[in-house]
Parts: C-alpha cells; structure tokens; sequence
C-alpha cells in the first residue's frame, strides 16, 4: 500500500483537511491567520510553563558533562578546578542496564496474546489423529481411496517432509475434509491434536509488529530516548506513522532501481523540543501536545510529498526566509554569550483539540457523529504564520501519538526525575571536597620560608632552589631563613568525598559496585554475596523498567496493533488480541525461563495431565527462550495433520495381505519398521531370549537355567 493510498484511507474526505491556495499571491485568509495564533498561544503558554523544567535539565547537562554553572564562582585562591565526572558514570550505567533489560533478548519487549475469553474467533479446536478412531478419519481413507502408508511409500533415506508430501500427491488437499470437521475445544484423548487459533493469531500479529519496528529502526530511537529518560528524567516517542522506506535493488542491467515500500514507523522526539499541556499530570490527560521542528530548506521542500500539505503555503512560508531563532537554553549549551539566528526554519506540529467554530471557518466538513462535539481532535503544522497542514486525527480512536515516559514519577508533573538530578547535591559536594584535597595537597607540598633579611647579605637573589647559598651579615645573631610545612588534610577531604559518594549511591538507588567498583568489601567479598548486593540493586531498575511498560512499551504497541486493525487487511491477524509489555520479565535470564518450561513439559507429559496443557504454546515458548524462530520449529495447523499423518505410517498394523497369485504361495508382505511380523514367525521383541534372530537388534538374549535353548549344566 504506497503512503498516498494509506492517507487516502485515512482522511479519504476531501473536506477534512484545509484546501490550498491556488497560488502565493493570494491575500492572507483571517480564519488562517487565526488558528496559526491558536496554535502559537498554545505553543507559548506551554513554553512558559516548563522553564523551571528547563533549568533542572541543564543543569543535569552540566553535571553530565563535567562543566560548572554561572552561580559557582572561584576565588583567585582556589587553584583547582576539577569536576569529578560521577553523574556521568552513574547515568551512563543505568541508561546501560534499562537498554540491556530491554533488549537482552535481541527483540522488542513487547507481545501480542489473546484475551481471557476471545471473541470473534475459536480459543481452541482439536482433531483426532487415532487411526481407530470414529470422527474425521473416515474422511481420511475416502480422501486417500488407498492404503495410508503402501510399501513403495515407505520412508526413503533423505526424506523430509516436502518430499514426501510430493510423493503422497498433496496430502494438505486431501487433508481439508479434516479442517471442516475441527471441533472447537481442546482435545480429550490423548490422540487427538489441538491447537489454539486465538494465540495463533496473535503470535502473527506479535511478528508483524516486531517485523515493522524493526523497519523502521525502532531499536535505535528507544535508545535515544533512554538516553534522555536516564539523564534529564523522561523519554518521549511519537508514531506510528506510515512513511516511505527506500530498498536499494540493482536491475539485470546494472542500473539503480529501488524499491519503495511504506512502512509504519516511529521515532524519538528530544525532550528539548515536546511541548506537552502544562496542566496535564500524563499523557493520557493531555489536551494537546505541540513539537517544535528546527527544519533545513531542503527539509520544508520534502513537505511537499507528504500528503496533505498546502504546497503554496509552504512557498510562502520559505519566501519569508529563516524564521529559527535559538532558545536561551540553546545558546547556553552551546556555551555561546550571544544569541544568533541559524538558518533554519521553525515549524510547530501541533496535536489536540480544535474548537468546532474554527474548523468550521475554514469550510472542514465535520463528520457526522461529530456534529455535536463541541472540540475535535486535528494535527496542524504552521510555520511563519502560514498553515501548511490541518487534517481530522486520522487514528481511529482518536489519541495523541506521543509517548512520554518517566525515569522516576514526579508527584503532580508531568517530567520525571533522572539520574543526574538525584544526585545534584552529593555531586556538589564530591567537587567541593575534591578541589579542597586537591588544592590542600598542592599547599602542604610546599614549604612556607621565612626569611630575615637583617641577618643577610642585601642584594641577594631570595629564590630558593637546591644546592641555594645565601651570604650572612657577618656576626649577625640568629638564624636568617626558616621553613615552615603546612599541614597535609587531604586525607579528611578524601574521606568526606568518599562519604558523599556513598550517599550519591543512596540517592540514586544505583550503588557503585553495579557498575564496575572495585575494592568491594563486607559481603560482596564472596560470589554469593555480590549476586545478592546485584539482585538487591536490580529492586529499583525493576520499577523504572515498569514505568517503561506501562509509559511507553504498552500504549505504543497498542498503537501498533491498532494501525494494523486498521490498515491490514490480512484476515490472519484480526482477533481479539491484547498487547502486552514484557520489560519486566526479561529480568529473568532465558536459561531460567527454559528450564521452568522444561520442566512444566515434562509434568505435562502425564497422559492424565497433557490434555490440560497447551502443549503448542510451550513448544512455541521453548522454542522463543532459547532464541529460536518458532515459526521455523513448530508446525501450523495443516502441517500438524499431515505430520501426524505421516507418522501414523510407521505404528499402524498392516494392511490385508494381498491375495494369492494363481498357482503360487499366499503372498506375503515385507515387514517394516514398526510392523508386525508375519503369521509364523516369532513376534519381534527387544525381550526375545531365543536367539534366534527375532529381535530388533543383535542376537537375542542368553537363556536362563531351565529355559529352551540353556546348555549349562542344571545343579
């Protein structure tokens, strides 16, 4: 589907989206130039609100970057300057454990499974795979119309199974009177074959969604924003949205011809640029969300493609020349005294409620069941007062495709805190502590001379090296230099910057020794004792790895899910499906995982007990702890019956023997593997004791004393 059918699908009314000019020249429409104010209003009373917000962020950017602010000041004698980098390693250790906790397994922590109770499709079905049984086999022998497994179909050396469904002559199409008689339920034999159409379905829709974040680069753009989540204490997403993805390909003839694909695709919005509603506490009270786009020429002239943006105005808006101007905290990042303006355009995309009268001035057909709705939720881009775009929300249920999501929840804001801002004071404090060892070092490495000039010869150099003479007055009294050392605390300062460093470890819930302290002392001195200081130090990454899940991981795969309901028509995927978030649970390591449902396999292996287990969801689940594809290991529905099929051959008794041929010996069939020998002949027995070849391997067994064929002598 190219992106113009996509949005065409979307916003398929002409009317919901704002025409464009017929060309620049065009005067300026009023109700333009009104909803551009809107949105600038909007844009500003979020700006004002977030400036406390701003400066907690900068000056965790300073800590994180070693740089000291404009209200420390030095006196002329404080020698050292040193910034102890802490905030740095910390942050970085825990922006390091939050990406490995959610990416350990190489996939999106994230999966689709079917409700408690499923509508709309069958929880589970089964068949009967027993030859002897009544239901659905019968179908079986009149859709063969021949033996299930003749000789000349025996298994061959180097068969598989598509070898040996060519050589059956389709057995899946003989197999379709078996899937009219599914029986929804699971199976109550332990012949029969169930499976489970609702987690079948969702597991297609759980790769679908993996398969489209990984187009679109998603594992890189949750980096980033986890980045920000660990540093200044909330990480935005925004998506999905459907965009073009180019595959380079190169025709028979060596020329470049790619591939266009679109794909559903998300991505990372700096912190610095998301302007949310200042009255909201969350996401999911937020009236409107306005993102602030820093936009090249070339970028303003790719808007073009994109549908549903006004050509002209955006003509207009590049003919009234660059319109970026940097914020304060730009110029104070970038360590510049004076402001300057980069050659940039500023573009506002803006997400929320509209009022009626508005959209209605711009002649927007508001849909029926929205006639009566006071407020309407659109998307409008503006840039230098001039409306590029103004379109319905296309997502149905309409909601804001941004996500934000806390480090550590503050109380009545809708920032989180960080790493950085846990421990300003205690980062304060090991700077303070270490310029005064520091400087009280360099003091106390020095003597502090005095000299009486009196006793002295005047006019000497009063420079002090080694091996220095200086000439005394002759009979002066006394001595003439004296030296006097300073002393040494640099040892106190050390141990109060040691102390801070401890309470920086209480304040952030990141002790030291889980990223890389050495010198561990007490209980971390043992194996046993680190893996307990380890896992007792995982109880405050498992609470940021929640807000993760239920922030972002579980609404933005909602979202995925209900761009796929809405845009896929692949009947595979539609069910009643929930999306769950799976942060959390890759704490716990694979090898774990594997071995539990090892173990459930081998309880469920009680044929008393196999018909109450799922016996293909753990196969699936065995499959994904080790890090395999499931969908390579385990078979479908129709490749079940015909794998079942097949096995059936090697267990089940043989057919009639063929009669006679005219004036010769009744004829008798070869015996095969797991076959019954024939009339006359000994039952072949592992257990055979006679010797005399019956058994399945080697010669048979020794007879005991008193047995047939024993040639000992009997005390």
């Amino acid at each position: 589907m190219a992106e113009d059918e996509l949005d065409y699908n979307i916003e398929s009314d002409e009317s919901s989206f704002i025409e464009d000019k017929k060309s620049i020249e065009d005067e300026l429409d009023s109700s333009v130039g009104r909803i551009a104010n809107f949105v600038e209003g909007r844009f500003s009373k979020a700006e004002d609100a977030r400036q406390n917000d701003e400066t907690r962020w900068l000056q965790s950017y300073r800590n994180y970057r070693g740089l000291y602010g404009p209200d420390v000041q030095f006196t002329d004698t404080e020698r050292s300057r040193v910034f102890v980098k802490v905030t740095k390693t910390k942050t970085l250790a825990a922006y390091g454990q939050v990406v490995e906790v959610l990416f350990g397994n190489n996939k999106f922590p994230l999966s689709v499974d079917p409700t408690t109770l499923p509508e709309g499709v069958a929880e589970s079905v089964h068949f009967n795979a027993d030859p002897n049984a009544e239901q659905g086999m019968d179908e079986i022998k009149k859709a063969f119309n021949k033996p299930t497994f003749s000789p000349e179909n025996e298994l061959q050396p180097g068969d598989t199974l598509e070898t040996i469904r060519d050589r059956l002559g389709g057995l899946e199409d003989k197999l379709s009177p078996v899937e009219e008689k599914l029986i929804e339920g699971p199976g109550t034999t332990s012949t029969s074959i169930t499976f489970h159409p609702a987690m079948i379905a969702a597991k297609k829709m759980q790769k679908k969604i993996h398969d489209q974040l990984e187009e679109s680069g998603a594992n890189k753009q949750l980096r980033l924003a986890a980045f920000e989540l660990a540093l200044f204490g909330t990480g935005i997403m925004k998506g999905p949205f459907a965009v073009s993805k180019e595959y380079a390909n190169w025709d028979d003839d060596g020329e470049y011809n790619p591939t266009i694909k679109t794909v559903p695709s998300t991505s990372n919005v700096s912190i610095w640029n998301f302007y949310p509603d200042p009255d909201a506490a969350n996401m999911d009270e937020a009236e409107y969300v306005v993102e602030r786009h820093k936009m090249s020429r070339s970028q303003m002239r790719a808007l073009k493609d994109r549908p549903f943006f006004r050509k002209n105005a955006i003509d207009m808006s590049l003919s009234m020349g660059e319109s970026y101007t940097k914020k304060w905290w730009e110029q104070t990042m970038e360590e510049s005294e004076h402001g300057s303006q980069a050659e940039r355009y500023e573009v506002l995309e803006f997400w929320g409620f509209v009022d009626r009268e508005i959209l209605e001035e711009h002649d927007i057909d508001i849909p029926k069941e929205l006639k009566d709705a006071e407020q309407l939720n659109v998307n409008i881009w503006i840039c230098n007062n001039e409306v590029l775009r103004l379109v319905m929300n296309p997502f149905k249920p309409s909601y804001i495709p941004y996500y934000a999501v806390p480090y550590e929840v503050s109380p009545y804001s809708f920032f989180g805190v960080g790493i950085a801002e846990n421990m300003d004071d205690t980062q304060t404090l090991m700077n303070g502590f270490m310029r005064m060892a520091i400087d009280n070092a360099a003091l106390s490495g020095n003597l502090i001379i005095e000299v009486d000039e009196t006793n002295l010869v005047p006019g000497q150099d009063l420079s002090v090296y080694p091996g220095k003479t200086f000439r005394r007055q002759g009979g002066a009294p006394g001595q003439a230099i004296f030296g006097t050392k300073f002393p040494n605390v640099a040892q106190e300062n050390m141990q109060l910057f040691d102390k801070a460093r401890v309470l920086a470890d209480e304040s952030t819930g990141f002790p030291s020794f889980a990223h890389g302290q050495t010198g561990v002392s007490g209980v971390g001195r043992t194996a046993s004792g680190i893996s307990m200081l380890m896992s007792a130090a995982n109880g405050s990454i498992r609470t940021v790895i929640k807000n993760v899940d239920d922030y972002l991981i579980n609404p933005l795969g909602k979202a995925f899910f209900n761009f796929n309901m809405q845009f896929d028509y692949d009947p595979e995927i539609k069910g009643d499906l929930d999306v769950k978030a799976q942060g959390t649970e890759s704490l716990m390591a694979n090898e774990v995982r594997s071995q539990r449902l090892m173990q459930f396999l081998q309880v469920a292996q009680n044929p008393t007990l196999a018909p109450f287990a799922k016996m293909d969801y753990i196969l699936r689940e065995i499959a994904i702890s080790m890090d395999l594809d499931p969908d390579k290991l385990t078979n479908s529905l129709a490749d079940a019956a015909v794998q079942a099929e097949i096995l059936k051959g090697f267990t089940a008794p043989p057919e009639a023997a063929a009669p006679a041929p005219e004036g010769g010996p009744p004829a008798t069939p070869a015996p095969g593997p797991g076959v019954a020998a024939p009339a006359g002949q000994p039952p072949q027995s592992p257990a055979d004791m006679s010797g005399g070849g019956g058994a399945n391997i080697g010669i048979g067994g020794a007879a005991a004393p008193g047995e047939q064929g024993f040639s000992g002598n009997i005390q």
